[in-house]
């Protein structure tokens, strides 16, 4: 079963639409990149598979519930599998990195002192940041702050993660360290679509694209862009 599943989709904002006539799914464990220009609808499209930016009509299913119709107290039930890397990391600057983490656990209903341990060590680990949890967002790179935030993502052990432009504010070689490391999550069963507009990134590390251009998404497959 699909863990997106969109046809014929049609999203607006302030009453233009932004996209017309979507039609695509995304399977478990798989990776896709989406790119498209500014303005492109790229993250309209990824802020309607958690029910930010609504969907006007077509058939719409996420992770079994049906944005057309979902209401607001299924929202946070449909975001809890859901994981959101940010480019702008959005990380609590007045706690450590384990704080930040607890912090997500606490908000999303987690009481068990010990399992929240446990939890945050695995996915501080998964990314590579196990030794650094006492450490303040501010003493850390780019890199290692984007680690931090796929961690956040990861907490709840999402069956989808939307990571918009992650490697956007990173240098060349860290957002290969990003992306390869998004490409491994895949690999092990989280279903990924990361939007980009570094094509060297898809060149390098190739997977399916799909590409929000004139109004419309297009479905390329896996391309060259060399």
């Amino acid at each position: 079963m699909s863990v997106v599943s969109y046809r014929n989709v049609e999203i607006n904002r302030k009453e233009h639409a932004v996209l017309r006539g979507v039609t695509f799914a995304l399977d478990p464990g798989e990776f896709v990149y989406l790119i498209g220009s500014v303005g492109s609808g790229k993250s309209s499209l990824m802020k309607s598979l958690y029910a930010e930016v609504p969907v006007d009509s077509g058939d719409a299913i996420v992770m079994g519930y049906d944005l057309m119709c979902i209401n607001r107290k299924e929202i946070p039930y449909l975001r809890r599998q859901i994981g959101i890397v940010f480019q702008d990391f959005q990380l609590l600057s007045d706690r450590s990195v384990y704080d930040n983490l607890r912090f997500v656990l606490e908000a999303t209903g987690w009481t068990d002192s010990t399992a929240m341990d446990l939890r945050i060590n695995e996915v501080l680990s998964q990314v590579g940041m196990d030794k650094k949890c006492y450490k303040h967002p501010h003493e850390l790179s780019g890199g290692e702050q984007q680690r931090v935030v796929i961690a956040r993502a990861l907490l709840n052990k999402p069956k989808l993660i939307i990571a918009d432009e992650p490697t956007g504010n990173l240098d060349p070689t860290t957002g290969e360290h990003i992306t390869r490391l998004m490409h491994a999550i895949a690999s092990q069963g989280t279903t990924v679509l990361m939007a980009t507009h570094n094509l060297s990134l898809v060149e390098q590390f190739p997977a399916r694209v799909l590409r929000c251009d004139r109004g419309q998404v297009f479905d390329d497959g896996i391309v060259s862009y060399s």
